[in-house]
């Protein structure tokens, strides 16, 4: 099989700002109906809403602890680009709210929306070498140094982090986000595979 060609900066800056922008919109449409989702984001989400707190900030703090894992794991490019793509987010969804509003967002219809807008942001990132960080840099470092595999140290992480939701929002809510959540990790599941799509 043929290499792959390498991505330029250029076509990098443009899928971070692609794949962030994807995903802040995706937030945008978490915080309206009150949802969370997995990973980082999600605890970012829950935190953010019981401090009141911007998402943006919250995200961006969270994420700090993970890129000495990142750095041990997958090299000083890797946690640059993932730096720029958590920077990236953080900005954009506390641009976003201020530029579009929804006057009326079902919920079901919101939930499989924002599943589809954080896997197709989520693909673009992933495509250009770079992450949202957090638990999935953890899960790798974790798969190394134990052989516990990383999608079930994630799959552990979003199971109680929707445990515990379940306590401090309406179980409506919780059940939407599941609905996001499984949306979400059906789009990467069946497209970010590397036997098909090469290009890094």
């Amino acid at each position: 099989m043929q290499s792959a060609e390498k991505h330029t900066l250029f076509e990098d800056a443009q899928g971070f700002v692609f794949g962030t922008a994807m995903c802040a919109f995706a937030i945008v449409m978490l915080r309206d109906l009150g949802l969370i989702t997995g990973q980082t984001a999600g605890l970012s989400l829950l935190i953010s809403y019981l401090l009141s707190a911007p998402f943006g900030w919250v995200f961006f703090a969270v994420n700090l602890p993970f890129y000495w894992f990142g750095y041990r794991r997958m090299g000083l490019k890797f946690v640059l680009k993932t730096f720029a793509c958590v920077a990236l987010l953080s900005v954009f969804s506390e641009l976003f709210p201020h530029l579009v509003s929804f006057e009326r967002l079902d919920p079901a219809f919101g939930a499989i929306m924002l599943g589809f807008f954080q896997g197709a942001g989520l693909m673009a990132i992933f495509r250009h070498g770079g992450s949202l960080g957090g638990i999935g840099i953890l899960a790798l470092y974790l798969q190394d140094a134990t052989k516990f595999r990383a999608g079930y140290v994630q799959l552990a992480f979003d199971a109680a982090l929707f445990a515990v939701a379940a306590f401090l929002l309406p179980l409506d809510q919780v059940a939407w986000s599941l609905l996001g959540a499984v949306v979400l990790n059906l789009v990467i599941a069946i497209n970010h595979r590397r036997d098909r799509y090469i290009a890094m």
